[in-house]
């Protein structure tokens, strides 16, 4: 027996894994799954009516602020569909982490801008491994001490 579109729906909101996140045309959180609580730390209720400042870095704020603004009174992302986009992002400890994520505009009624969902990814440890074996590189093809 295969899952209802309802049933998938439901599991794939419920999940643990990714983060799912949507937000009104303010940018203030109307969803926030296990997967976003599990990866930020936040309960849904410390997130729900909420603007996303509590996530993105205080020097990232204008700059996103600045791009959602711009989205919601366009409609237009300058992140085409099915983009990857990697940024840094802030739990609830304070801790800075990378994620990565997908972003789809939500739309009301007349197909104006009304929101976003997101879909984040924790890809903190693999950005480190990454980070580490391109200064192993780099360090591999500096030109040693002439002999």
């Amino acid at each position: 027996m295969t899952a209802t579109p309802a049933g998938l729906t439901d599991a794939l909101l419920a999940s643990a894994s990714d983060a799912i996140i949507a937000t009104d045309r303010d940018g203030v959180v109307t969803f926030w799954n296990p997967g976003a609580e599990r990866i930020f730390g936040f309960s849904s209720d410390d997130a729900m009516g909420q603007p996303l400042d509590f996530i993105i870095p205080e020097n990232l704020r204008a700059r996103h602020w600045a791009g959602y603004r711009h989205t919601m009174t366009t409609g237009e992302s300058r992140y085409g569909a099915g983009d990857l986009l990697s940024v840094p992002a802030l739990t609830k400890s304070g801790q800075r982490i990378s994620v990565e994520f997908t972003i789809a505009i939500l739309r009301d009624g007349c197909g104006q801008p009304d929101g976003t969902v997101a879909i984040l990814r924790d890809v903190t440890r693999s950005f480190a491994e990454k980070l580490a074996l391109r200064r192993e590189v780099a360090e591999l093809r500096r030109p040693g001490p002439s002999t």
